[in-house]
């Protein structure tokens, strides 16, 4: 696996200089994302600092082939969504990209998966092929080495059944899970659990009565026993997660950064504290787009995390901070 300098990121004077390196690279490399900059008039040699970069809209992922000249994708992940809607596809030409990414968040934030038995609720996205949740899943499973360690079935008592066993072992657990699918657990089977972090990633399209993060959790805490509930916060046109731990609070690996822009000017950033539109650099998204707009709002705290407070309303509901359960 080749090495890459973006795993040894470690200050913020590092980061930019890679970022505008990544900039340049995929000006010149990512036809897609030149026709944008170019209409924007923010070629390289216009480009001096972080602020100027533009920031490809996500939905491009949903007409486009958004990929690097003269590579060729190993896999194609797409986005959840329903019969007829029309998904994101993100051609991912170096997997390894992937995996180093996603393994080196994980130890940034939880440790070694191998100290880890990682149990997964994940049925929607078990259904639907290329998933880059259940691709992530299934590595960190087998990374974990905990004969325990699976995916748990989607009927809530089975599941209990499972979870209450590895709980009961005294070992740490990982409960990764859809956010309907932990609700329904919560819902039908009440517990208190010991050892186990619950991690939810989001909800999916269709599921019900909307919930908001916060009322979510306060279901999720009451139902399974636990004082806080963890997210991850990640999805298909990117290759690097953020996690929080508690409170709605996200914070990202060294090589991923959040910028909140004002949403009437995608150009201009909002001061701390002020909610606007959630723009994302992730770095190992090498031969893709590193610099992503989302449809996400948000904000960003004065000591460096963030928090996701929903969708712009003309966007899709993604199963982020606006769920439908």
């Amino acid at each position: 696996m080749e090495p890459q300098p973006i795993f040894d990121i470690d200050s913020p004077a590092t980061f930019r200089d890679l970022a505008l390196e990544t900039f340049a690279l995929q000006y010149r490399e990512v036809p897609v994302y030149r026709e944008f900059c170019d209409h924007l008039k923010r070629s390289p040699a216009r480009v001096r600092s972080i602020e100027d970069i533009p920031f490809l809209p996500i939905s491009m992922f949903k007409s486009r082939e958004i990929l690097a000249q003269g590579k060729q994708p190993e896999t194609v992940f797409q986005s959840s969504g329903t019969t007829g809607m029309t998904r994101s596809r993100h051609l991912v030409a170096d997997l390894s990209l992937y995996q180093q990414s996603f393994t080196q968040g994980f130890k940034a934030f939880y440790g070694n998966p191998s100290d880890w038995c990682i149990l997964a609720l994940l049925p929607s996205y078990q259904q639907q092929p290329g998933s880059s949740l259940i691709y992530m899943a299934d590595h960190l499973i087998r990374q974990s080495a905990n004969p325990m360690s699976g995916y748990l079935p989607a009927e809530p008592k089975r599941a209990a059944d499972i979870l209450l066993k590895a709980d009961g072992a005294g070992q740490n657990v990982l409960l990764i899970g859809v956010s309907y699918a932990l609700l329904d657990l919560a819902r039908s089977f009440p517990m208190k659990l010991h050892h186990t972090v619950v991690m939810e990633t989001g909800g999916m399209k269709g599921r019900g009565q909307e919930l908001v993060r916060e009322a979510l959790h306060e279901r999720l805490c009451s139902g399974l026993g636990v004082e806080a509930i963890h997210s991850e916060y990640g999805m298909t046109e990117l290759l690097s997660q953020a996690y929080s731990q508690g409170r709605g609070l996200f914070r990202t690996p060294p090589w991923m950064q959040v910028r909140i822009r004002d949403t009437e000017d995608p150009l201009s950033l909002v001061p701390d504290g002020k909610t606007g539109g959630i723009d994302i650099i992730d770095l190992a998204n090498k031969y893709s787009c590193s610099f992503i707009a989302t449809q996400d709002l948000g904000k960003k705290t004065a000591n460096g995390h963030f928090e996701v407070l929903g969708r712009f309303d003309h966007s899709d509901i993604r199963g982020c901070n606006l769920l439908m359960l």
